[in-house]
């Protein structure tokens, strides 16, 4: 059995278990630690915190309601974002670093709770037709589109958060 979504339920199901399981995570973590760049970073060598690793999880999920947008009102979409090419996305990470490093550990938590209900919700809205029986971009459909963006990166932020709590002795 695959573990890559194939259908809107299943999409629908590894979103909201992977949000549910890192939210279970992060909710263990005293905001203290959360500046602390203990994390393996998307640029090869870079370390980053938690927080950090919120950021870049919004970032997604925000460009993936962003990318739907835009098509459905049948405007240009520079993919993955204006001004970086697929090739650039330890750039992209931390332009999202950068855009969120004011935000606090909770008004982190919030948003991507937020985001990830608007996703879920647009999932919601469309048929598996929609989701995965059309190209989208490319050669990809809209479901697999939305997974590499979000429930794949929840899934990797959280096993590196599990390592950092494990480092910190948090469980």
């Amino acid at each position: 059995m695959s573990s890559v979504p194939q259908n809107k339920a299943a999409l629908r199901s590894a979103i909201t278990d992977a949000f549910e399981k890192l939210y279970r995570d992060l909710v263990t973590i005293p905001a203290d630690l959360t500046r602390i760049c203990e994390i393996e970073g998307n640029v090869k060598g870079t370390k980053i915190s938690v927080c950090d690793s919120l950021a870049y999880l919004l970032g997604w999920g925000k460009l993936v309601l962003y990318w739907y947008e835009e098509k459905a009102a049948g405007r240009d979409v520079e993919f993955p974002a204006d001004g970086y090419k697929w090739n650039q996305l330890g750039q992209l990470a931390q332009h999202f670093q950068h855009e969120y490093r004011d935000w606090s550990f909770i008004a982190l938590q919030q948003d991507l709770q937020i985001t990830t209900v608007s996703i879920v919700t647009l999932i919601d809205s469309l048929d598996n037709t929609e989701l995965y029986e059309q190209p989208w971009y490319e050669k990809w459909t809209l479901g697999r589109m939305i997974q590499f963006n979000t429930s794949s990166p929840m899934k990797n932020v959280r096993t590196k958060i599990r390592k950092f709590k494990k480092a910190h002795q948090l469980g």
